[in-house]
């Protein structure tokens, strides 16, 4: 039996509507500004949040990785590239306030616990674990230590994983 569970102004149970969730993740491109856009979009077709992730580069990624050749609009590296898609803290402000006034929740997928401090400034209404993040048991419980709600996504998971969490 599915208990209910509140996240932004919405109860989520057996009985009551589902609670839309766009997925941006990182697809704005580095730009605040396709933020807005797909921030827009959501609203728009009623969605009650929109979903961002958030990654201390350096901490998910090892030097070799970082420093990988990629080419992108923000470099020429793997790193460069990570590092253009993320958002820091006035953007993330910006965010806030924008949701905010158009009235739609938002959160992210912390991919690490420093990401999980950076959110924290934001009150947020939940977390998502990322289904690559499944089996990061020590994130988990560092998200669970804040005493919000956790979405948990299972798309790259095995039921074996799936138990484990």
């Amino acid at each position: 039996m599915l208990k209910k569970i509140k996240i932004g102004n919405k109860i989520i149970s057996e009985s009551n509507d589902v609670y839309l969730v766009a997925e941006i993740g990182i697809n704005h491109n580095g730009d605040l500004n396709n933020a807005f856009k797909l921030i827009d979009n959501a609203k728009k077709y009623n969605f009650d949040a929109v979903k961002f992730q958030k990654r201390t580069i350096n901490v998910v990624y090892d030097k070799e990785e970082l420093e990988r050749f990629r080419e992108s609009p923000f470099g020429k590296t793997n790193g460069d590239l990570k590092n253009g898609l993320e958002f820091d803290y006035e953007e993330y402000l910006k965010i806030d306030n924008y949701c905010k006034k158009n009235e739609i929740d938002w959160f992210c997928s912390p991919w690490d616990e420093a990401s999980v401090d950076f959110l924290e400034k934001f009150n947020p209404i939940c977390y998502k674990l990322a289904s690559a993040s499944i089996t990061n048991i020590g994130l988990l419980e560092y998200i669970k230590s804040k005493s919000r709600p956790i979405i948990m996504s299972t798309g790259m998971s095995t039921l074996e994983e799936i138990d484990k969490a």
